[in-house]
């Protein structure tokens, strides 16, 4: 597994925790020890961003994800979507296509068995509209 892989999925423990806690990522994040977090500088820069833009990313989320309310979906997915639309719109030198895949990969993993083909469909169609977005 990549680091940027690993990053990616210890951002989205943090996310995940957060929705579930009512409380900060950055707080659960500075709460703990560094040597508990490896690939610390990627996962702080995802969960830094996801916080910078979180009213755009989640506008975005509820307008494209048809058929959800950001409330009904899976927390999980909701987070995966979070960073994907991070490294899509806002962060510098990552193929889209690589994000996209990697959103995939991780909600096959770890989330419902429909939730890659959703989260593919809904990147996909922010990513073809990507160059009409006023960020």
């Amino acid at each position: 597994m990549s680091a940027r892989r690993k990053a990616r999925k210890r951002a989205l423990d943090f996310l995940y925790e957060a929705d579930i806690r009512g409380a900060s990522a950055l707080d659960l994040l500075a709460s703990r020890p560094a040597e508990e977090l490896s690939q610390g500088d990627y996962v702080g820069q995802l969960l830094h961003g996801v916080e910078e833009h979180r009213l755009k990313i989640d506008e975005l989320i509820t307008t494209y994800a048809q058929g959800w309310d950001m409330d009904r979906m899976p927390a999980i997915d909701r987070n995966i979507l979070r960073i994907a639309l991070l490294e899509i719109l806002w962060l510098e030198g990552l193929d889209d296509q690589i994000a996209i895949s990697e959103a995939v990969e991780i909600a096959t993993e770890l989330s419902t068995d429909d939730s890659a083909k959703y989260i593919n469909g809904v990147l996909g169609r922010i990513v073809i509209l990507k160059p009409s977005f006023a960020l």
